[in-house]
């Protein structure tokens, strides 16, 4: 694989390779040299096993996917999470709307709200990416003197929004415990950022929860500011008309 380094997903040091290929399609799994265990234990697992470690939030899966692999579908999946997240407000917004002519979803359908909804979301998502970036540099290469690669860290922030898949089947399926669920996933999603700026930078709980609060916070601002602004054109439209 072309990637600029390996990490050892049970020590975290750093790795020339994960396996030897020998003749006759003999692979042979490298051993860490610091704690003496295999590199990357997930190359030999099923997807699935894979994916349930990464839903559990263990350290070992965040490192396997974050480091050992090339996975390049951070912005697709931002954009799938931004249309689930905009789809589960649109939802909102017209859920408790009535009417028994069927063409009134066809006419919501072609609204713009839902396209505002997902900038809304958007804007959201960049205020609290923005936010523990920022955070972090100020606080590793600011305080610390610690060089920070912020292009890792975001590619790590949007992989591990996958959460907000979740929204879909919580709307679809909507039933009276929706409302926590859709908690729970909030929960889960700001979890497992946690988890993925621990993994990437090496750093401890503590500052991986004060970087997601403080993107939380960055969002939670604009999405006020959004929600005022839009109040104040309906208000504005109104008086006009």
């Amino acid at each position: 694989m072309e990637i600029e380094e390996f990490r050892c997903v049970e020590c975290n040091e750093k790795a020339t390779e994960l396996h030897r290929d020998y003749s006759n399609g003999i692979l042979k799994i490298t051993i860490c040299d610091s704690c003496h265990k295999p590199v990357d234990k997930y190359i030999e697992y099923d997807p699935v096993i894979i994916l349930i470690d990464a839903l559990l939030c263990k350290t070992q899966a965040f490192r396997h996917i974050l480091f050992n692999t090339k996975l390049n579908i951070h912005w697709k999946l931002c954009v799938f999470c931004l249309l689930c997240e905009a789809y589960l407000r649109w939802s909102r917004l017209h859920g408790s709307e009535q009417s028994s002519d069927p063409a009134d979803f066809i006419r919501y359908t072609k609204e713009w709200e839902f396209y505002g909804m997902f900038g809304t979301a958007a804007l959201e998502l960049a205020a609290f990416c923005g936010g523990v970036l920022c955070f972090l540099w100020a606080a590793l290469c600011g305080l610390r003197r610690r060089s920070v690669r912020l292009r890792p860290l975001l590619r790590a922030l949007l992989l591990s929004c996958y959460g907000k898949v979740l929204l879909i089947p919580a709307v679809i399926w909507e039933h009276d415990y929706s409302p926590i669920c859709i908690a729970l996933i909030e929960v889960f999603v700001l979890t497992s950022n946690s988890q993925a700026i621990r993994v990437t930078l090496n750093s401890s709980r503590r500052l991986s929860l004060s970087a997601v609060c403080l993107g939380l916070l960055s969002e939670t601002c604009v999405a006020r500011l959004c929600r005022t602004f839009s109040w104040s054109f309906l208000d504005a439209a109104t008086a006009s008309d």
